[in-house]
């Protein structure tokens, strides 16, 4: 019996620190999002990389070990990727609600997911994908806040930087391993920093400002990087592309909770279709890895 319950425990303890992973991401987005009405979205974004950074430096200590130069690029596009899509995706979420954000941006590594299968019940996939994204995107008027063009480009945009963010980040991790994320969210950070910083506003160095950006960086990035860090190794790839594929709903949800943003029912049924595409291209495609990288947002 004790060899059943540990047996049952060493199954679910990484389903359940991923999902309080993703929870983590989509809460410290929200979050993060009561900052800008103070310091602004560009501002958010560089005091989150750089608080991100140094604590995950100092907890992992990259230098311990070399890189070899050959790494290098890929480490730099994977970190510069990273940096954008965070940009990108703040950007957006000051004018378009958290969940459909969320959905918008998962186009990326839904791209990545469906490029790299042959199967013909892909195509299903990608139907039901693109029809989601279509009823995301006409006018509702139920919804909390409008569904203006520089948000959803931006979303788009993440998107595309998230799909570049996995490509990347599995040639840099699959020599490197944490020590290429950490290396990345550093560059990502000195790439980032100095748009969100040069003119902000000196409310960044109030105490509950700074608190609130510190708060964000452990939940969006510190937090969960290293949850996912002791997940990923004991998971099913499969597993852990269906787990991913429940983050547009965890940002409806975090939407609705933390900053009252609510959906109407087609953009929840929009929702609901672009995940159960994410899960069919994990379940059916030939190459489900492709959707295992963190999710840094």
């Amino acid at each position: 019996m004790a060899n059943m319950s540990r047996s049952v425990v060493s199954r679910l303890a990484p389903i359940a620190l991923l999902v309080v992973a993703i929870a983590c991401i989509q809460s410290g987005a929200s979050l993060a999002a009561t900052l800008f009405p103070v310091i602004g979205a560009a501002t958010t974004t560089s005091m989150r990389l750089i608080l991100a950074a140094v604590l995950l430096l100092l907890i992992f200590r990259p230098w311990r070990r070399p890189v070899a130069r050959g790494d290098w690029t890929n480490i730099v596009i994977y970190g510069v990727a990273l940096g954008t899509m965070n940009f990108l995706f703040y950007q957006a979420l000051q004018s378009i609600p958290l969940g459909i954000a969320v959905a918008l941006e998962f186009t990326g590594p839904l791209t990545v997911a469906l490029l790299s299968s042959k199967r013909k019940l892909d195509l299903l996939w990608v139907a039901l994908a693109i029809g989601g994204l279509f009823v995301l995107l006409w006018p509702d008027n139920s919804t909390s806040g409008a569904l203006d063009i520089y948000g959803i480009a931006c979303a788009l945009g993440a998107g595309g930087c998230w799909a570049l963010y996995i490509l990347f980040g599995q040639k840099a991790g699959a020599v490197n391993g944490m020590q290429s994320a950490v290396l990345g969210i550093t560059i990502a950070a000195l790439v980032i920093a100095p748009i969100g910083l040069i003119g902000a506003s000196t409310a960044i160095f109030r105490p509950e400002v700074l608190l609130l950006a510190l708060a964000v960086a452990i939940l969006s990035t510190a937090l969960p990087y290293t949850l996912e860090m002791f997940a990923l190794p004991r998971l099913p790839t499969q597993t852990f592309g269906t787990l991913m594929s429940m983050e547009p709903a965890f940002g409806a949800l975090s939407g609705l909770l933390f900053l009252g943003q609510t959906l109407g029912l087609l953009q929840w049924l929009a929702i609901a279709a672009v995940i159960v595409a994410s899960v069919g291209t994990t379940l059916t495609g030939e190459s489900a890895d492709t959707l295992e990288a963190p999710y840094p947002d």
